[in-house]
């Protein structure tokens, strides 16, 4: 099936003289996540993860996956004529190290410029310039050999009341337009689907557990346009863009006004987000500053109300995992479960709590060696039969209308080894010790990764991903430009400064193929603490609350500072989740947040 397509898109290249094609996993916005309509990369090799690039050559193809899916790529593209390319790892060119490697010299560059944003548009036009080549942008050639290609997702939009948001629309586009002046730009071309969703205080449903609706946006000292289908709106949302005087355009039209803008306009936007169509749709004459969407700073640095409303939202979040955890351990062996029929048992404890929306992401639920891959997702193929023995690491996460969660457990079901033991506690360890960290403002993620990831190197051992991420409120799970990572991923966007309200995921693990895996993930509050003749010092409060099991515990690997931030966290836990059990479930958690 593979084979067969890349054929038929090789056809439609030599129809057009290209002598490379590249297929992203991207849809109109830089989105992390994609809907089905833009599933290209996964419909031409085959392989499904998140993330990826494939190349296409006249006579070889590849892909490009970072380190969360290398097992998994592997295995997809396992008899196929794809060659994988481990992301960062020695040896291997990147996407655009490759394309100016193997484009021949005069040869003809293809991508379609709505998936390739405008940054990564110039660079490559700048490699096809270089090799007196050219760049063709204007089709997208996967949609071409597409049968039955799913249609552009249409789904209703609904307003995130201001009880929730804590901020008006008013107030967020007058912020918004002081940055376009202090910018002296006249134009902001905004396409980001999750700035777009903050700012205008709205969600939609366009793509699987992220709540955004396919748009785009322009602004202007004193006119605002949302470009979208305008089916999506109900007349109660029509009123509300009309209060707020936002002005509806269709969807498709953003490349038109783009183009339709006076020769001289000072346009501001964000060429790693904005589409290379739109880009060049531009007057030539056009002043472009490129920075990045004020926007993204402002929804990251959370207000009083979503910070209250986080907290609320994790309590209930954690109920249902701890409920979820107490079933799991009280049963198996018991009655039949599987990594499926077990996620499926934790999004029902979700889904009774009060203001439920939707998962914030497809649960991961890994028995054994399944959960050495990151991402891995349970298909009726794959689902193990869970035994009382090893481990299951459940990566999951709910949205409701207050908050967005994340949270990751390793379960012990039964009889571990002392290695398996060994590991676990490390991560625990090094989990502690990022979420007590203390440290002047201005540190960055960078600053402080070695907290977590220390306790792990010292052993020759490390993770291929970062160790946290920003979470949206009701909105992308992974969300910049706050994060947790050793060294500096351009793409990821994630190392600002740490900043008081935002909000950022601690996950450090252990992955041994064909073994096991072993995940912890919290959630931290960035506070200010005293300020001092040194400066602003900064800590951390965490907000996800469920118990780290000790059943896979080695005490006497821990430090007695490190025991004593495990039962502070667990006295904390018992605390805020123990009113909402059952009794034999209270009783449960006081053992399983016991001190030691």
């Amino acid at each position: 099936m593979v084979t067969e397509r890349i054929q038929a898109l090789r056809a439609e290249m030599q129809k057009r003289n290209i002598d490379m094609y590249i297929v992203p996993t991207s849809d109109f916005h830089e989105s992390e996540y994609v809907g089905d309509y833009f599933k290209a990369r996964k419909y031409i090799t085959g392989f499904t993860g998140s993330a990826g690039t494939a190349v296409f050559t006249k006579d070889a193809a590849g892909l490009w996956a970072d380190g969360r899916y290398f097992i998994q790529a592997e295995q997809q593209l396992a008899g196929s004529p794809i060659t994988l390319y481990r992301m960062g790892e020695e040896g291997v060119p990147t996407v655009k190290e490759y394309v100016e490697q193997n484009l021949k010299e005069g040869g003809c560059l293809g991508f379609d410029g709505r998936v390739i944003n405008a940054k990564a548009g110039e660079d490559y036009e700048k490699i096809a310039a270089d090799k007196q080549g050219s760049v063709y942008a204007e089709e997208d050639l996967v949609g071409l050999i597409w049968e039955n290609r799913p249609e552009l997702p249409k789904n209703p939009v609904f307003v995130l009341e201001e009880k929730y948001a804590g901020e008006s629309t008013k107030s967020k586009l007058g912020r918004l337009r002081e940055k376009m002046a202090e910018k002296e730009t006249g134009v902001h071309i905004l396409t980001s689907l999750y700035d777009i969703a903050w700012l205008f205080n709205i969600r939609g449903g366009d793509i699987s557990h992220v709540p955004v609706v396919l748009s785009f946006a322009a602004i202007t000292e004193k006119e605002c346009f949302w470009f979208i289908h305008e089916e999506t709106l109900s007349p109660g949302l029509l009123e509300y863009c009309k209060e707020n005087q936002i002005t509806i355009r269709p969807y498709g039209e953003i490349y038109q006004y783009a183009a339709g803008l006076p020769e001289h306009a000072s346009v501001l936007l964000d060429k790693n987000i904005v589409n290379y169509r739109i880009f060049r749709s531009l007057p030539p004459k056009a002043a472009v500053v490129q920075e990045e969407n004020p926007t993204e700073l402002m929804k990251a640095i959370k207000n009083e109300t979503e910070l209250s409303n986080i907290r609320n939202a994790h309590i209930k979040d954690g109920v249902a995992f701890t409920k979820f955890m107490y079933w799991l351990k009280t049963n198996i062996g018991k009655i039949e479960m599987t990594e499926i029929s077990a996620s499926d048992y934790l999004e029902e404890r979700r889904k009774e709590q009060e203001l439920f929306v939707d998962l914030s992401f497809d649960t991961i639920s890994a028995y054994g060696a399944n959960a050495a891959m990151m991402h891995y997702t349970a298909t009726p193929e794959s689902n193990a039969v869970l035994k009382p023995e090893g481990f299951l690491l459940v990566d999951s996460g709910g949205h409701y209308l207050d908050g967005s969660t994340d949270i990751t457990r390793t379960m012990a079901l039964g009889p571990l080894t002392e290695e398996e033991k060994f590991h676990f506690t490390t991560v625990c360890r090094s989990n502690l010790n990022l979420a007590a960290a203390k440290f002047l403002h201005g540190c960055r993620g960078l600053n402080l990764d070695i907290l977590s990831r220390g306790p792990l190197w010292n052993l020759g051992l490390d993770y291929k991903c970062g160790t946290g991420h920003g979470i949206g409120y009701l909105l992308n799970v992974h969300e910049g430009p706050n994060g947790f990572r050793w060294k500096i991923v351009p793409e990821r966007g994630d190392s600002c400064v740490l900043e008081e309200g935002m909000v950022t995921t601690d996950e450090p693990g252990v992955y041994l193929e064909g073994k096991y895996g072993i995940r912890t993930e919290n959630e931290l509050i960035c506070k200010k603490a005293e300020k001092n003749e040194y400066g602003q010092f900064m800590e951390f409060e965490t907000i996800t609350y469920a118990p780290i099991d000790l059943d896979a515990i080695l005490p006497e690997e821990m430090a007695a500072s490190e025991r004593s931030l495990l039962n502070t966290y667990h006295k904390m836990v018992y605390e805020k989740i123990s009113p909402f059990l059952e009794k034999e479930e209270q009783e449960w958690l006081k053992t399983y947040t016991r001190e030691i």
